[in-house]
């Protein structure tokens, strides 16, 4: 891949819009951690990933999430993001959140925690 935190997070964000699940796993490094949301379970690796973004996108029509700032330091990353969609009734849906990253040589994600409140989201999608 080799590029820069901020292309990885450009084409991380793209992807989620997308629906495009290969481009969003190929984000990461093979060995990835993540935790969205950060109190939630480590998922590790891209089989891990695929099924943790089937999951997420299995709950709604469409999903979209936008970052709204981005910080980058060094190979350290936080984005305050905020996603919208439709519910699979067609019920309109928002929340909010923050990513922090960390990326390898090669500019892939080696960590990835998440804050956001899934009982928000969930609340909205009844």
């Amino acid at each position: 891949m080799n590029s820069s935190p901020t292309t990885t997070i450009e084409r991380y964000f793209a992807a989620t819009r997308n629906g495009d699940r290969e481009a969003w796993v190929a984000c990461f490094a093979a060995r990835a951690v993540s935790q969205d949301p950060v109190n939630g379970p480590e998922i590790v690796g891209h089989d891990a990933l695929r099924r943790f973004y089937d999951s997420i996108v299995g709950l709604v029509a469409t999903i979209g999430l936008e970052p709204q700032q981005t910080y980058v330091c060094g190979n350290h990353a936080a984005v305050a993001w905020i996603g919208r969609g439709l519910s699979k009734g067609g019920k309109p849906y928002v929340f909010e959140g923050i990513d922090t990253f960390e990326f390898d040589a090669d500019g892939r994600i080696l960590s990835l925690k998440a804050y956001w409140d899934p009982a928000k989201l969930m609340a909205q999608l009844g």
